[in-house]
């Protein structure tokens, strides 16, 4: 309940009063506490029986693995819980180091500079690459850190439609004619996390360098994934100018990354208040990152066989009556429209042990409520049956 009183005293705080209780029932959030009880079972706090996890973006189960873990718990005793100051007072170690070379190598990237959040790692990137001199085309379905980052950067922004690389040329073509100098960017994602789809990054790549414009991808759901290797779908593409990621999916850690070429890298480390004014990420989310990265790298085939599996949940989704999820990655949206229907079908199956979350708007548009599966690496073999049988 909703303690506040609108008072003509306070017109902010009635203001606000005014806007919160606009906010109708059936959009508002509400904070459920979990117990994990492994990488994929859970309780709430409130409801004592157990719930599998078709929620989490720990794709991998890295989260609970017991060389991640250890990784951590060795990094704690060693450098402390938290690294103290930024990266420019005291707060680098030589586990950042040994993460940036680690890293950018495994990706093919000349530069890695760490962050606390892939969210801060978003405003950072597009911050390097554009200013108000800059025009930016970016994807309709772009993460919300991608906009506030071209907010903050200054630059005037155009959508052009999901995945639409007709729309983008044409957009791309009429700038050019018009404005043969307009220094341009051009920012999308290799895996949308809403929607489960990816652009065909190279031919998004030939049209940007066909407009002289940058390109930067965020590679938050691919990376450890989707490639080869699970290395992203914009390896081997070095014309992509900077790619973001984040260790809090695949990785089943914390935090998050900017990978370019040199020069831009180090504009950035010059430049970028993001990075300067931040406590360094934490060791011991460094070192589990460390251990997770050195699993990815003997196990190439994880990712793989998360994508067989979530091609198979299409397939049969498909065969089951319901319209076939786009994409290949193991983000399944199951698309609903309607709010209510959403929320009931999210219960229905909370009743049954499965969780699974509504996605609603404002992060999706109106009219496209969905079901959002996400399947990881542990879920049992009879998962999809049990999700079907209460799916019809």
């Amino acid at each position: 309940m909703n303690h506040l009183t609108p008072s003509t005293e306070y017109s902010s705080k009635y203001e606000l009063y005014q806007k919160l209780t606009s906010i109708p029932n059936d959009r508002r959030r509400i904070l459920h506490g979990l117990n994990p009880k492994s990488s994929i079972i859970f309780q709430q706090s409130s409801n004592l029986k157990p719930l599998l996890n078709l929620a989490s973006n720990d794709y991998l189960s890295l989260s609970q693995h017991p060389d991640v873990q250890n990784a951590a718990i060795v990094a704690t005793q060693c450098n402390g819980v938290g690294s103290g100051a930024s990266r420019f007072v005291s707060g680098t170690r030589s586990l950042h180091f040994e993460l940036e070379s680690t890293l950018g190598h495994w990706l093919g990237r000349e530069k890695v500079l760490l962050f606390p959040s892939g969210f801060q790692a978003n405003l950072a990137g597009v911050q390097a690459l554009a200013d108000r001199h800059t025009l930016i085309l970016a994807d309709k379905l772009i993460h919300y850190s991608l906009l506030t980052g071209v907010h903050c950067s200054g630059a005037k922004l155009k959508r052009f439609e999901h995945n639409n690389l007709t729309d983008l040329e044409y957009k791309l073509k009429v700038i050019r004619k018009k404005s043969p100098s307009q220094s341009l960017l051009v920012i999308s994602e290799s895996l949308f996390s809403m929607e489960g789809t990816s652009p065909n990054i190279p031919d998004l790549l030939t049209i940007c360098k066909r407009y002289k414009a940058r390109l930067m991808i965020d590679e938050a759901h691919a990376v450890g994934i989707l490639g080869p290797g699970g290395r992203g779908l914009t390896y081997n593409y070095p014309g992509v100018d900077m790619i973001s990621g984040t260790f809090g999916k695949a990785f089943g850690s914390g935090g998050g990354f900017l990978a370019t070429n040199n020069l831009i890298g180090n504009w950035l480390l010059q430049t970028s208040g993001a990075f300067r004014y931040s406590t360094a990420l934490a060791p011991p989310l460094v070192a589990a990152t460390l251990a997770a990265l050195d699993l990815i790298q003997n196990h190439p085939f994880w990712g793989t066989d998360l994508c067989k599996r979530s091609i198979h949940w299409r397939n049969q989704l498909e065969e089951a009556g319901w319209q076939r999820p786009q994409g290949i990655g193991p983000i399944i949206p199951l698309i609903l429209g309607d709010d209510s229907k959403t929320l009931i079908l999210k219960m229905r199956l909370e009743e049954v042990g499965l969780s699974c979350p509504a996605i609603r708007p404002p992060t999706v548009p109106n009219a496209k409520s969905r079901i959002r599966f996400v399947l990881s690496r542990g879920i049992p073999t009879n998962t999809f049956s049990r999700l079907l049988k209460n799916l019809l």
